[in-house]
């Protein structure tokens, strides 16, 4: 399966999830990621060649779940297995589709009546706070971890990470000649603190994909307006903006031609809204290379976030019925409101 080169690269992190649905449903460490729903995202509607994923683990990393990324049609060349263990652990606790937690597990699986998982013990979670300009972040991809045959692939997306890899790693890409690079940034860095920062991040990129909440901070005392927002950033040479709006749906504006779009979310059966975003990324640019139209690309994702928050798994999407994506996509077309 990969053997052939890939037409599609994604970046971003693997992760160990452990997770507490609403009706107290337990998974205990099962594959998660950024990366990893970016890309099945990308395959429900590009499977062929694999898409390749690109992000870091240590050596505790489960192998198996590797075996299984590549018989479910992913290419894992660019996962880098480093010489020592890193704890990839995510908890997340929902207390229903829009609110969860990350913190004290203990007690959310207590509030379950749930045995605790030894696998938990000493888990501490990741506060957000502001990224480093300077340091990387353990799991955060280099210059040298890409294989250098995928240099040539011409197409990638760039999952949350820090703002050191955001800024060094797309200028890699473009200076190989890359034709599209998509970004969807870090709530670490979409901060005032890297106000001045943010123009030669997005500069150069064909599509910025912030959440409504990345913008809300980073323009906080500037703007209260999201498609203001969306033209400031537009200015700095990005043509497409496309700013998350969680169940709302999305918020598209296409620069060249100053047009504004709401796409409102497919109606899908909420299980597990974790990896809807990312998901709905990979979905964006697998549209985006098929139709070279941003609002058809945004109904690409659109599509892939609702097949992915219907299930429990990051491959759930990889598994509904042929034709139903189509179906979906066909339907939600009538649904687009131009502002």
């Amino acid at each position: 399966m990969e053997s052939a080169a890939p037409r599609f690269l994604v970046v971003g992190q693997l992760t160990r999830d452990y997770i507490l649905l609403p009706s107290g449903e337990g998974f205990i460490d099962i594959p998660g990621g950024n990366v990893l729903f970016a890309a099945v995202g990308l395959a429900v509607w590009e499977p062929e060649p694999p898409p390749a994923i690109l992000a870091r683990v240590g050596e505790d990393y489960p192998h198996e779940w590797l075996e299984e990324f590549k018989r479910r049609g992913l290419n894992t060349l660019g996962v880098k297995i480093l010489p020592n263990a890193i704890d990839l652990r995510n908890f997340v606790a929902f207390q229903d589709p829009n609110t969860q937690w990350n913190d004290d597990p203990v007690a959310h699986f207590a509030r379950f009546g749930l045995a605790f998982p030894k696998a938990l013990l000493g888990y501490r979670p990741l506060h957000k706070s502001i990224d480093s300009r300077t340091n990387f972040s353990p799991t955060s991809m280099r210059q040298n971890d890409i294989p250098e045959a995928f240099l040539d692939t011409g197409v990638a997306h760039f999952c949350p990470s820090d703002y050191l890899s955001h800024s060094l790693l797309p200028a890699i890409f473009r200076q190989a000649q890359f034709s599209t690079i998509t970004l969807d940034p870090s709530i670490g860095y979409m901060s005032p603190v890297f106000w001045d920062n943010i123009p030669s991040l997005i500069t150069g990129l064909t599509t910025f994909l912030p959440s409504e909440q990345e913008m809300y901070s980073l323009f906080q005392s500037r703007s209260s307006d999201l498609w203001e927002m969306a033209d400031a950033l537009s200015a700095y040479g990005c043509e497409i903006i496309v700013i998350k709006c969680g169940e709302r749906g999305q918020m598209l504006y296409d620069a060249p031609s100053r047009t504004r779009w709401e796409v409102p979310a497919y109606p899908a059966r909420v299980v597990n809204t974790i990896g809807a975003g990312d998901a709905f990324c990979g979905g964006f640019l697998a549209g985006y290379r098929r139709t070279y139209d941003p609002l058809q690309a945004v109904l690409y994702g659109n599509i892939s976030a609702s097949l992915a928050i219907e299930g429990n798994s990051a491959f759930y999407a990889l598994d509904v019925l042929p034709g139903l994506p189509q179906a979906r996509l066909e339907t939600l077309r009538n649904t687009v409101r131009r502002i």
